[in-house]
């Protein structure tokens, strides 16, 4: 079966993301994978808003910017978004007529189906509100998709309000009887009973508690805000320690002390909150303390665009703290990496005792697919620390240690006789300060080594598809890895050979894989979401390869299938 594409859409507060959620659970449970994702402004009720899911039988890894279907809440979303229904689809709405419309969609050829949602609602006992009820039960049925698949998911969405169950099934059942069966959807061989449905930031939460976080600090800032959400609701059962601080400097502050004092902990914000950050980021640097901190990638600069995605930021993260010191950056792509990598992150940071970044984008972090439950146990946590048979054997002198890889042993404070100190100044190796021309040198030195070190430890950057012989090749990091394993398959079914390296560790950049790429495949173009391919200054940097264009976007919105057909029919 190929993409289908459905978007509902309506403002904020309309029902619109319930509406979304219960569509999308009741075909993950028919056995269908998906993509899903929500366009909305920055204001609590009101504008504009879309839920957009793409589905199918095959993997599907992101998302169309036009629909098969749009189901509208709402006459004004409609006259907003009816240029994204594709020519030919169909068009499901709640009222009798739509003013100004009607031409338009005749010339677009769609076919309308058009119920008294509100007053359906109303002659079902229910309120006019539940309009976004009825028409789920006519899109439903316009998907010519079993009613008992949409009905327990109604179910389970009230299940919390009992007396409102049984007038919500009365209004979608009314939805449903009223409708008429428009597709013959292909039917998934296997329901896929194991998956289940998480968005990128609900996998970090996880994966920060599988991999030991004890403490959680931050200040709520939109797209990370849910990690913290997320987080708290496990810390009952988990024992975490969840802090809501009063703003970001407070949160990275706490995070540090508390990986200072040996209990691993982390914090998540946006570019403006990171901005907040990284006095503590290079405080971390000079102390060699292990601080990990996610960046929910947003627009900017300033505000910029709050509730929209943009892969803007790998500069601040790499370039965060005044100074010259080891540093990390990581960028998932996905709930599955999201997983992993933070796990890895947090390992990273202690054993090298070094801040890491972690960065996400808006993207990434509020998209929800259908996978295979999480493996668990595959990464072993790795605290960095002394062990406890050489803690009696330990000198103030081996904190800070010079060493030929720049790493030194690391103990929690009070765990040994040993002392040391930790503070902002310039220090020798039991970090008394000193402002001697040599030492200073030496401790400089031994602390950008690091970064050396770090990068000979790092996997190559992956390649999907056939390594060489592509008739166009990307390069990319993030979220454009989903778009590139769609197009990878898209392509190859038009006779378009497609390959794409991804990096997820970005900082120190890894080219041993990236020169056998360009030297296996001669057209080779950059992907990101930023205007100035802030990862393709990185390659030119450290590399003399030369890019056969740039495919690069920067108005909030992610990469669409569209985007990708259009350059790669282009350039191939």
């Amino acid at each position: 079966m190929k993409r289908f594409r459905l978007q509902i859409i309506g403002e904020s507060g309309s029902g619109l993301l319930s509406t979304g959620e219960i569509v999308t659970n009741a075909l993950k449970d028919a056995g269908y994978y998906i993509v899903a994702d929500r366009e909305y402004p920055s204001l609590i009720k009101g504008g504009f808003s879309c839920f957009s899911l793409n589905f199918g039988t095959e993997p599907i890894y992101s998302l169309s910017e036009f629909s098969d279907v749009m189901l509208a809440l709402d006459k004004q979303s409609l006259e907003a978004y009816h240029p994204r229904l594709r020519k030919g689809g169909q068009l499901i709405h709640g009222y009798e007529k739509v003013a100004g419309l009607k031409e338009v969609l005749a010339k677009m050829d769609c076919e309308v189906t058009a119920v008294h949602g509100r007053e359906i609602a109303k002659e079902q006992g229910g309120l006019s509100l539940m309009v976004n009820i009825v028409l789920t039960g006519v899109l439903w049925k316009v998907l010519g998709l079993d009613y008992e698949l949409i009905e327990t998911e109604v179910r389970n969405k009230f299940a919390h309000k009992p007396k409102f169950v049984d007038v919500n099934l009365r209004c979608l059942k009314a939805g449903y009887d009223i409708a008429e069966t428009k597709f013959e959807l292909e039917k998934p061989v296997s329901k896929h009973e194991n998956k289940i449905i998480v968005d990128g930031n609900k996998a970090i939460a996880l994966g920060a508690v599988h991999a030991g976080v004890r403490a959680y600090y931050a200040y709520p800032m939109s797209p990370s805000s849910t990690i913290l959400s997320h987080i708290s609701t496990y810390a009952d059962k988990t024992g975490i320690v969840v802090k809501q601080a009063e703003d970001e400097i407070t949160a990275a502050q706490m995070a540090m002390g508390s990986m200072y004092a040996g209990t691993r902990s982390m914090t998540a914000t946006s570019g403006g909150g990171f901005d907040l950050m990284t006095e503590t980021v290079s405080v971390a640097g000079i102390i060699e303390n292990p601080l990990v901190i996610v960046i929910a990638q947003r627009p900017g600069p300033g505000t910029g665009l709050p509730t929209w995605t943009a892969q803007g930021d790998l500069n601040l993260a790499i370039n965060s703290g005044h100074g010259e010191y080891a540093k990390m950056v990581i960028a998932v792509s996905d709930p599955v990496d999201a997983f992993d990598l933070i796990q890895h992150a947090l390992n990273y940071a202690e054993e090298f005792q070094m801040p890491v970044i972690l960065l996400t984008e808006k993207v990434i972090a509020e998209t929800i697919v259908s996978i295979d439950p999480f493996e668990q146990y595959k990464i072993p946590i790795k605290r960095g620390l002394v062990a406890k048979e050489e803690l009696a054997e330990l000198k103030n002198s081996d904190r800070y240690k010079i060493s030929e890889d720049g790493l030194s042993k690391r103990w929690v404070p009070g765990s040994a006789e040993a002392y040391y100190f930790a503070n902002g100044d310039e220090h020798w190796e039991s970090g008394e300060l000193s402002e001697e021309a040599v030492s200073n040198e030496l401790m400089y030195a031994k602390r950008n080594i690091k970064l050396e070190t770090l990068e000979k430890a790092l996997p190559e950057p992956e390649v999907f598809g056939d390594a060489k012989g592509a008739d166009i090749s990307f390069i990319g990091w993030g979220s454009t890895k989903n778009i590139m394993l769609d197009m990878i398959r898209v392509m190859a079914a038009q006779g378009i050979k497609v390959n794409y390296l991804h990096y997820s560790y970005v900082y120190p950049l890894k080219i041993g894989r990236l020169n056998e790429f360009f030297a296996g495949n001669k057209n080779v173009h950059l992907i990101e979401g930023n205007y100035q391919g802030q990862l393709g200054q990185y390659i030119s940097a450290k590399s003399d390869h030369k890019f056969k264009g740039k495919l690069l976007k920067f108005n909030g919105r992610p990469f669409f299938v569209e985007d990708l057909e259009s350059y790669i029919t282009n350039n191939k």
